[in-house]
This record gives C-alpha cells, structure tokens and sequence, in this order.
C-alpha cells in the first residue's frame, strides 16, 4: 500500500473537507451593508447643520451678483435671471426646517383653523423620518419646497454635495408625498440683496437643475424666540407690499411661532392681507407636479433605508453598551479570581504524590522536535516512563526516537488513524496510574511533571491543566502568542479552576487519572478538539479538573498568519463541536451542570458571541472618527487599552514573566484581532452549515530544546 493511501485511509476519521466561499461573501454582504447604514446614518445626522437659519454669518464679497437680482423679488429663476415678487397686500407665511413631530402638527392645526395655505421648505432627513407629516402637508393644499438633505449651506458646499443634497431631498419629498418640486429655500438665505457670490453660484447651479430659488422680504426672527408679541411685530408688513414671511415650524422649542400664529392672522386679515402660497402670492403657474413612479419607488427606498439605519444604528448602540459592560465585568471577574486562585494554590493539596507517571507522546512526523521533547521528559524530577506513539510518521519519526536508545523510553508503532487513537493507544499500554499527555512539539520543564500531578491528592481530581508557554517568540506574531497564552488562556484556566467548570486540558501538558479516562471510554475522536471533548467529558462525569500553573511546558506556536489561523481554525471549531456534543451539561446537577452553566455559557459569550461582534465594532469605531467625537473614540479605546495592559501586567507578573513583550499589545488590536475573530467567524458558519472541517497539523520549525532550570527564561 502506498504512503498517500494508507495517509488517506489514516484520515478518512476526519472527514471531507467541504470548501465554503458563500460564507465569506455573506460576511462582506454584511460588513458592507452594515458600513452602508452608517455611512447613511453619519451623513443624514452629523453632517447636519443645525445652525439657525437666520443666526449671523460673514457675508462675502457679493459682486458677481447682477444689480436686477440683487434688487429683485425673493423668487429667482437662476438660469433666467429672472425674479418674482409677491403681489400687494399678499402674505406668503413659509416654515423652515421641518416636518417636526412636536411643532408641524400644530402649525398644520392652526393653519386650518384659519383657513390659510402655505409654503413649508422641509428638510430631506427630517422628511424621511416624519413621511406622515410630510404628506399631511401636501394633502392639506399647502405647498411643499426643498431645504436641501441635511441643512447644508450650499453656497459653501463643493459641487458633488450640492447636487446631492437636492436630489436625495426631493427623493425624500417624492417618497413620502408622491409629488416633486422645484422650490427650494437655501438654508442660511435671507433677501435678495443679502446673496454673496458664493450664495449666487448654488442658485445659479440650482437654476440650471430647474430649481426656482425662494428667499425672503420678512424675518420673523422666531429662531431667536423673542417672544409672542416680538414675532408678531416682526412679521408684520410696514407697508402695503407682499411679503413673504419667514418663520420656522422645527429646529428647537416653536411654542412662540404657534402662539404667534394665532394673532398674526386675524391681525393681518383685518388690515386687508391675504394668504397664499408662494406660487400664488406671486402669481406663478404651481410648480408642484405628481412624482414619477421611478422618483416615488427611489424616494420609498430611500426612506426605508435612512429609518432602517436609524434602527441599525439604535441596536448597535444597545450591542455595543452591553458587549463594553460583559467585558469590564469579565475583567473584572478573571482580575479577582485570578487574586483569589493565587493564594488558594499556596496550600499543599494534600500528602505528596510520589508513585509514577506514564508519559503519552502521540507523535505524527514530529522529526523536528521529538529528541527534545522526550530528553526533556526524562530530564524530570520524578519518575517516569514514556511511551511515544507513532502514528504513521512518514518522517522517521519513530526510527529517531528507537535510535537514541534512550532508557525508560517506549516506541509503539501504528498505522496512521488520528490523535485520539494513538493517545488510546498510550493508554492501553501505560503501567501506570497516574497519565501525562504531552504533544510531540513540547518539552516540559524538569519539575513539570512533579507539578502537575500533585492535584491528584485530591480523590475528586480527575485531570490537571499544564502552564503551556510559547517557546519561539521572536517577532510580532510570537510576541502576540505569548500575550494571549499568559493573560488569555491562564486567566481564563484560573477563573475556570476556581469555579470548577475547566472546559479544555491543552493537549500540550495535561494529566489524568487512568481510572477516569477508562470510565468514560477513552479519548473520542468525534471532534477535532479532542482535548476539549476530553475534558468535558470529565466534568460530565463528576471529575474535576484544576490548573496547576506551576507545571510548565513550552510548544511551538505557529510562525506564520497561514499557519495559525490553521491552528485557531481547528481549535475553534472543535471547541463548537465540543460545546455541541455536550450541551445536556446545561440542565444537570453537580460538576456537570457547573460545567454547563458556567463554561459552556462562558464560552459561548466570550469565545463566540463576543468575537461575531468585533467586525462591527471595528466598522463602528471607524464611523466614531469620522463622524463622531474622534478624540472621545480614541479616548475610549485608549481606555480600553489600558485595561488591557493592567491585566497584562497582572498576568505576566502571577507567570513571573518579563512585561517586556506587552509593547507589542496595541499592534495587536489592529492585526492579531481581526484574524481571530475571523476565525471565529469562519468556524460558526462552517458549523453552521453542516461541513465537517479535516485535522490539520501544524508545520513544525525546530526550535524546541531542552528547557532552563526553574526560574531561567524561555527556551530559545
């Protein structure tokens, strides 16, 4: 039989492969979709000018203005050159700003108790987030005119800006109402005479988009809030000539205007004023016209989707708040048990354990590294004997260790079938009681594995964690290994120790009870992260299972982003199937139900939930210093950051490491992230669309020796 057939028929326990693309395509759907939303939501909302109308401004040179403009009616047909003024003893009362849902019902109300019609210049956004009010407008025979999208001074706006803002509003308008218009007020406008250069460039501009351009004779000044009696004043004609009277039906507190209103128009009435709208105030044919099916369907979408972002961003917000509040209170929680775990770790579990260890080293073409990891195991201060199983090596891994003729060492050859059979393999054949599981591409320390069984003093202890270290930490990548082994993973085993729920014993350095292991059958190859599975199903049994921080061992982390995200692929979604496979954990008694209630949950929070929401907090922290405050988003992750060094610093002092490699930590947050949520990512789909995902084994570099003496640093 050939090598390639019998590595196939080796791995047939792992399943097809099944390629998935559609995922990654859906994420970016998403991603976008969701950059989409807020990029409409900071345009609409913080973009916004909600400067008021009439507050002063500089005014500008103003002498590209023709002298029959400047001196015209306050209707101005820019292309023309041509102007409108109302007619004698007419008022046209215009509102700007709205629809308000506070003030515009109101106005409406006081508008048809006095059955008089007129002109409201609306706000595109404020449009889409009131259509009600926008077609209330339209149905009670007032005329509706554009107040651009987002209360933009178009005369200081860049071209691309204008033309949007007056298409977006008048789809806005053509949604709600199903009509279009070509009027519009410019926002910060005032008389004829007051136009800038830059003022007459976006009339002009506007003119040659068919807009005719309505300004004002009459500031009422209810942006000021002078009071009742002020705004009456103000909008009172000294003459007999029309007016057409500014006033404001949103932009902040109207009870003035609405009061206003009341008295203005008996008032006016009496002194032999009418009322009208822009258009008939001056005499023009109505410019209002029924909005084409396309503009009407564009206008709805728009709508649609600037009150769908508005909800997106509402339900972020709420994400967002919560997700910031689990994890300072995990922080929290990891801080004070990790506190707590120290000084419990300072008794003796009990009398010494002194009986010997068997040693199970699975081993598939672990050449590179194996004369280490097996010197360094006989170097311990405790006896062993070690049994390393070669799993169909096609490297000589087995000739190499069978060639060192090393004493107290076994090799035991087998075909090619996975690592849960070569460890079930180790446990058939160990004389021993108490077990040490030890991957091929880690060497122990001389004391770690007296460390590690001593917890087996305790009868309730049916397996210990090891304190795996990162060996090869040159570089970025292997400075961020070491980062998350010490505070991530060693936290996490502390708090998981002292509320007895450990769900993972790594398969780098782990101990066991013989008995424990033959009572729930062995090591399962139903996962892809055997450990895992193991140690849940411990648990589920009535064992606990601790951490033995003092038993240290050091691996090889991967060296490559290919070759860690290979390794964080098969981690993570072993852990899924392993979550999976024992979920009746959450609805027991005893060890079991503390594993289901407290690390099954634990880790669906933090090890699933969470990281599917990172990519949206990543997009989020992006539209923040765009739109939002950036020194308040940098200050916020600043913040954060600094939580994170402080249990870093925490962490590495309780592993007495040297903090020197957290430097690196906030590179971390921009690289090292983003892949590990990926990975999370990429694991839930492959989950849950049903494939199965193949054992992968990591590349190994050779840069394990035999460990330093207790208290010296990491092997290099």
């Amino acid at each position: 039989m050939s090598k390639n057939r019998r590595r196939a028929r080796g791995r047939r326990a792992s399943v097809r492969n099944v390629p998935l693309r559609t995922h990654w395509l859906l994420l970016t759907t998403l991603v976008l979709t969701l950059s989409a939303a807020l990029l409409l939501q900071g345009y609409t909302q913080h973009m916004f000018d909600g400067t008021a109308d009439g507050a002063p401004r500089v005014a500008g040179p103003a002498e590209a203005v023709p002298a029959q403009i400047a001196s015209g009616g306050p209707v101005i047909e820019g292309a023309a050159g041509r102007t409108a003024a109302p007619k004698a003893r007419t008022i046209a009362l215009t509102f700007d700003d709205g629809p308000d849902p506070v003030w515009t019902p109101q106005i409406l109300d006081v508008l048809r108790r006095n059955e008089v019609r007129a002109t409201f210049f609306a706000v595109g956004t404020q449009v889409a987030a009131h259509p009600d009010l926008a077609r209330r407008i339209v149905a009670d025979g007032h005329q509706i005119g554009l107040h651009t999208f987002t209360h933009t001074n178009l005369g200081t706006a860049p071209a691309w800006r204008r033309s949007l803002e007056l298409r977006e509003s008048q789809l806005a308008v053509a949604g709600a109402t199903g009509v279009t218009t070509p009027l519009l007020r410019p926002p910060y406008s005032s008389t004829s005479n007051a136009l800038s250069d830059a003022d007459w460039s976006a009339v002009l501009a506007a003119g040659e988009d068919g807009y005719l351009t309505v300004l004002t004779t009459q500031d009422s000044e209810d942006w000021r809030r002078p009071g009742t009696a002020g705004i009456v004043a103000n909008a009172t004609p000294k003459d007999q000539a029309g007016q057409i009277v500014l006033l404001h039906d949103a932009g902040g507190d109207r009870s003035q205007t609405v009061a206003a209103l009341e008295q203005l128009i008996p008032r006016l009435r009496a002194a032999g004023f009418t009322f009208g709208t822009v258009s008939e105030a001056t005499g023009l044919p109505d410019p209002v016209q029924r909005a084409s099916a396309t503009d009407h369907w564009q206008g709805l979408a728009l709508i649609t989707a600037l009150r769908t972002s508005d909800w997106v961003l509402a339900a972020l917000s709420w994400l967002l708040w919560a997700a910031g509040g689990i994890a300072l209170l995990r922080a929290v929680a990891v801080l004070v048990a990790a506190r707590r775990h120290k000084k419990m770790r300072g008794k003796p579990w009990g009398r010494p354990v002194t009986e010997p260890v068997s040693v199970i080293v699975p081993a598939y073409n672990e050449s590179a590294g194996i004369e280490a990891a097996v010197r360094s195991l006989l170097a311990s201060d405790h006896p062993v004997e070690i049994i390393v199983v070669d799993d169909g090596s096609t490297d000589g891994t087995a000739d190499l260790v069978e060639a060192l003729r090393l004493p107290g060492v076994r090799v035991i050859r087998q075909q090619n079938a996975g690592k849960p059979a070569a460890l079930n393999t180790g446990i058939a054949a160990a004389s021993c009681q108490l077990l040490v599981m030890v991957d091929g591409d880690t060497v122990f320390e001389p004391d770690a594995v007296r460390m590690i069984v001593q917890p087996f003093a305790n009868r309730r202890v049916g397996a210990v964690s090891g304190n795996a270290k990162v060996v090869n930490r040159g570089g970025l990548l292997g400075r961020w290994q070491h980062i998350e082994y010490v505070v991530g993973f060693n936290l996490d085993r502390r708090l998981f120790d002292l509320a007895e729920c450990m769900p993972t014993v790594p398969g780098a350095v782990g101990a066991f009870r013989r008995e424990a292991l033959l009572r729930i059958g062995g090591v399962s190859d139903t996962t892809l992260a055997e450990d895992t599975d193991l140690t849940m199903a411990l648990c589920r049994d009535g064992w606990r299972v601790v951490y033995e921080e003092r038993a240290k061992a050091w691996t090889e982390a991967p060296a490559s982003l290919g070759a860690l995200w290979k390794q964080r692929y098969r981690w993570c979604y072993g852990t899924l199937q392993a979550m999976w496979k024992h979920r009746g954990a959450l609805v027991q008694r005893g060890q079991a139900g503390k594993l289901g209630r407290r690390g099954l949950l634990y880790l669906l929070m933090f090890q699933v939930l969470l990281p599917l929401l990172a990519p949206v907090v990543d997009v989020f922290a992006v539209y923040g210093l765009v739109f939002l405050d950036p020194v308040r988003i940098i200050g916020l992750w600043g913040a954060f950051l600094l939580l994170q060094i402080f249990m870093g610093l925490y962490a590495f002092r309780l592993d007495k490491e040297r903090p020197g490699a957290l430097w690196s930590l906030p590179l971390q947050q921009f690289v090292y992230r983003q892949l590990m949520y990926l990975v999370v990512i990429q694991s839930v789909f492959t989950a849950v669309a049903g494939s199965r995902l193949r054992w992968q084994r990591m590349e190994r570099y050779g840069s394990l020796t035999v460990p330093p003496k207790a208290g010296q640093g990491a092997a290099h």
